[in-house]
């Protein structure tokens, strides 16, 4: 049940959205401007530029981002258009979204669902970091896990599935 409602989120997102100033939301969040979006992922100098993620016992690949210097639990989705934050995630980043600012829509199987756009200064898995990523956040209660979604993982060099791994390269 979770996985279409997760394909379904990750798919549609990105064409469900609708107006909001994620510049606008990403200065009221005391982050200020955004950095200019970077064309790849940016490695850590002297550090590996891969990450290996083992598979789970329910299929899925679960990676642990730091996050605006916080650490989240993300569930990968290579489904997802965007990255996607729970409301109590996006809390624990600094990233304040209010009522006013759910102004996109996104159609999952269980209905459509309200959705913040917004922007992150920087994810970091392992080595590899990215700066200025795309992302939502969800209203409380409507997601279970963060996705770690294609707004990430298309700024990487790549990544392949093989064995129960993911290998992501930066």
């Amino acid at each position: 049940m979770t996985r279409p409602i997760l394909w379904a989120l990750g798919v549609l997102a990105g064409a469900a959205l609708t107006g909001g100033s994620m510049t606008e939301r990403f200065a009221r969040a005391g982050h200020g401007a955004p950095a200019p979006a970077a064309e790849a992922a940016q490695v850590a100098p002297g550090s590996a530029s891969s990450v290996t993620l083992a598979q789970d016992l329910s299929g899925h690949f679960q990676a642990y981002p730091q996050v605006e210097g916080q650490v989240l639990r993300m569930l990968v989705d290579t489904g997802a258009t965007l990255c996607v934050f729970t409301s109590e995630d996006a809390q624990r980043i600094g990233v304040r979204v209010g009522p006013r600012d759910f102004t996109a829509q996104v159609a999952t199987a269980n209905g459509t669902v309200p959705a913040a756009r917004v922007r992150v200064r920087e994810m970091r898995l392992g080595g590899i970091a990215v700066r200025d990523v795309e992302a939502l956040v969800l209203p409380s209660g409507r997601l279970e896990t963060s996705l770690l979604g294609m707004s990430f993982l298309r700024r990487l060099r790549g990544f392949e599935v093989a064995a129960g791994r993911m290998i992501l390269r930066g």
